[in-house]
Formats: structure tokens, sequence, C-alpha cells
């Protein structure tokens, strides 16, 4: 297994949370094995390779208010990196409109009458909270109450509900808020007419930091560093996690046929959270596997079509809110770095949001190719006879779904892993929290600290790349 004798660190997920745990751990001379489950690190932050073509999971940019984590990504890809402009369409009633949302755009797009209304509901919205603080529970109050209630049925129910697979009104605010926080319609006209920068609102930002192999370049450089110390073991999956007294003892690992116990101090999980409490052994208390159970992931679709033609569009992103397409996002990963396609080829990269199981998830991989050649042929007048290639890849748990009511679960699920005193959660499916991707760095490199501060550091180092 190639393992150094008594691991003293045992990380389990290599995804990019995982990974910087692993990274800091390593550089500070701690013995660590990282197992991942599938053949390549990266999580959802991998890039895939399909001959000379190359493409994410989706499209993930980095961007990041934190200095200090800014400065350990564009050192550890030791300069290699794009700064990209983001250009971003929304396609609806057969029209393409700006995202963020210009004014102008909107006006006439929509029309002066729907956009008056837009305007004048969003108004009364402001009104009414100057009198009384607005109680918002679901995505669809939060929304209502910051824009106005034309604003959320045009550009918000939709999308949200075919991202999610649930009524807008069953969607936490929770993750609304978080993810458009600080954004509102007066913030993206002022954006619109004034140029605002929209610094201070991720939604905003405009530009942003991209490898030129890809977000898995990330990954793939920080699994270069740790295996000068330690092993990153892929297509090993833990399987059971033995403890006694709330004290993990070992994980249980399986490669193919083959299991190791693998024994150390601290353990650091990035899987998802669900995952995790179902491998505990002995098992917690019946009401906690009660609420893990009530803890739910959205999934994903890929479906990457190559293309005999050098260009498509210009955007960054595409996203498609409307029910009659089943279709939610598409990018075109050369109009994000050069190097994602061969000379004269490009590709398209189609997002299908699903529940594992569900009609989309188990369409075999040709139907689903063809429906989304049929889709794109709709949307941007390509040809059939362009396909020269194609790749569908399933994404189990891509997102924590934050259903309303699902904070007593997931309350009374931390407050029982809490007891235990080497067991650490990390990342975004690790901690069941909507992280991007600086979060999730951050995460795996504070809890290697807090691992680091227990007792005395052997060969202590900086968690940065030397030079930064």
């Amino acid at each position: 297994m190639n393992m150094k004798d008594g691991t003293d660190i045992v990380v389990v997920g290599g995804g990019l949370a995982g990974l910087s745990a692993s990274f800091a751990l390593s550089r500070a001379g701690r013995r660590v094995a990282v197992f991942e489950g599938d053949s390549e690190v990266g999580g959802l932050s991998k890039t895939i390779r399909r001959g000379d073509f190359r493409f994410d999971l989706g499209g993930h940019r980095f961007i990041t208010k934190n200095e200090k984590t800014e400065r350990f990504v564009k050192t550890l890809l030791e300069g290699q990196y794009l700064t990209v402009p983001r250009k971003s369409k929304i396609y609806m009633q057969n029209k393409f409109f700006d995202y963020p949302l210009k004014p102008s755009n909107a006006l006439f797009g929509l029309g002066i009458p729907t956009t008056l209304k837009v305007i004048s509901d969003y108004s009364k919205e402001k009104i009414k909270n100057l009198f009384r603080t607005p109680k918002n529970i679901s995505l669809e109050d939060w929304v209502v109450s910051h824009f106005g209630r034309t604003m959320f049925t045009i550009y918000f129910k939709e999308y949200s509900e075919k991202v999610w697979g649930i009524e807008c009104s069953r969607i936490s605010e929770e993750w609304v808020s978080q993810r458009i926080s600080g954004l509102s319609l007066g913030v993206a006209i002022k954006n619109a007419f004034f140029k605002f920068s929209g610094q201070e609102v991720n939604t905003l930002v405009d530009r942003f930091i991209y490898p030129p192999m890809g977000i898995g370049q990330i990954s793939d450089r920080l699994k270069a560093e740790i295996e000068k110390e330690n092993p990153v073991l892929t297509n090993t999956r833990a399987v059971r996690i033995n403890h006694k007294n709330f004290l993990v003892d070992s994980v249980i690992a399986a490669n193919c046929d083959r299991r190791y116990e693998v024994r150390g101090s601290e353990f650091v999980s990035s899987i998802p959270l669900t995952g995790l409490v179902k491998m505990l052994a002995p098992p917690p208390p019946d009401d906690i596997l009660d609420a893990v159970s009530r803890l739910k992931y959205r999934d994903l679709v890929i479906v990457t079509v190559m293309l005999d033609r050098e260009r498509v569009t210009d955007l960054t992103w595409m996203y498609l809110p409307e029910q009659d397409m089943r279709l939610g996002r598409i990018h075109e990963p050369k109009n994000w770095s050069p190097h994602m396609a061969p000379e004269g080829k490009t590709h398209i990269v189609a997002e299908y949001f699903c529940f594992r199981g569900d009609g989309t998830w188990n369409l075999p991989d040709g139907r689903l190719v063809s429906l989304t050649v049929k889709q794109l042929e709709k949307l941007l007048a390509i040809r059939e006879s362009e396909v020269i290639g194609s790749c569908v890849v399933r994404v189990p748990g891509a997102y924590p779904l934050f259903e309303v009511g699902y904070t007593k679960h997931y309350s009374r699920v931390l407050r029982y892993l809490r007891n235990f005193r080497n067991l650490h959660i990390i990342g975004r499916t690790g901690m069941f929290k909507y992280y991007n991707m600086d979060r999730a760095i951050e995460t795996g490199i504070e809890v290697a600290e807090d691992i680091l501060g227990k007792q005395p550091r052997q060969k202590e180092r900086e968690t940065l790349p030397a030079g930064a």
C-alpha cells in the first residue's frame, strides 16, 4: 500500500478541502494518508480529460476576499493562472438577458410595462421593510423581500426549482442569503449604470482566476506536493470508521477486492456528512440516524459535446431557467482557457440538475447525448454533423440541499459528532455547507492548524508553498 508505518493522520476524501488539510499537515512533518474513492483527486473541482479536450464538472471560477487564500492558490500554481472576464447570459422567453441583470437589457427584453412592474414591486417591498422586519423562512420569502414578487417570478422561481428539484417555498432562505448576500435590485442597478465594481458582492464579480489547464490543476498541484512526503491513494474508499468512547481508532478502506485497516491519532473527513455518519461502527443512536436520513444532496449529470468548430459562444456561462428545457446551465471551456480544446475545435458542457435514481440520472448515455445535442441545436444553432465526440459524467452528492426545517436535523447530527475528540469534518459535502472553492480550502487548512496545535509541531513550516 506504500504507506509509512505508524500513520498519524487519516484523511478521508481527496477533494479540495481534504487535499488542503493534507498539504498543510504534510508540510508540518506529520505522517498523513489520504483516501479518495475516485480514480482522480479533486472531487467536484476536478478536470476531466478526454483526448485533447478538458472540461470541469460545471465550470468553477476561483474568487476570494481573503488575500492569504488567494496568495496560497496563486503560489501553488507557480504563477500559472489566467484572469478571465466573466460574461454570462440568461436565456428565457426566447431572448438573451445579461447576468448580472442590466436595467437597459431588462427594459428592452421584458418591455416597459413589465419593467415598471418590477420597479414598483421592489419599491413596495422596500417601504414595507421600513416598518417591519420581514420573516424570511424560504427562498421565496427572501427573494420577494429583497427584489419584489415580479422579479422573483421572472428571474428566480423557475431556475431555483430546476436547480433544487423542489418548490421555492420549501428551499431554505439560508441558501439564497449566503449565495447572493448583499445583492439587491438597487445594487444591480448601481452596478449597471455607474460601473460599481461589485467587488463586495461575489455574485457581481466580473473577473476571476482560472488555471490554464482547468480547475483540477489546483487539486493536482496539491496532490503532487503531498506525495513528496505522504501517500495519496485513489480508487480507495473508506467503508467503516471504528470508534470507542467517542474516539476514532481506525478506518477500514477498500481498494478493489482488498480491505485495509488504517490506524491513526486524528481523522479528517470531507466525504458527504450523511455517508460519514452511516460508516460509524458501532452505529450512532437511532435518533441520529433518523436525523441524518433527512439531510439530502442534489446530484448532477454532466454531458459534454465535442464539436468540429472553432467556437460557439463568447460566454463563460449561460443559464437556462425555463422548465421546458431540461438543461440547467451550459459553458464553453475554451472561453475560460484556450488550452481546454485543440485548435479549431471546441466543446459545450451541459449540466442537468437531478436526484440519483430519477429519470434524468437513469437515462442511458446515448439518450442523454442525443437530448443535449437537440437542445443545443435549438439554443445555439449547432449542427449534429459537427459533433465529433461526447462524454457523460454522473456526479453524486454535488450540492447540499437546504430544505426548510433542515437545520434542526443538521444541528442534532453536529452535536453528536462534536463528542468525538479526534474526528474533524471539512469542506462543502463534509460540513453540509454551500461553500465556494476558497472556503473549502480554508476549512482544510483551519482543521490542519487545529490538529497541529494539539501537540508540538515537527519540522514546523508555513502552510503556504515556498515563495508565498
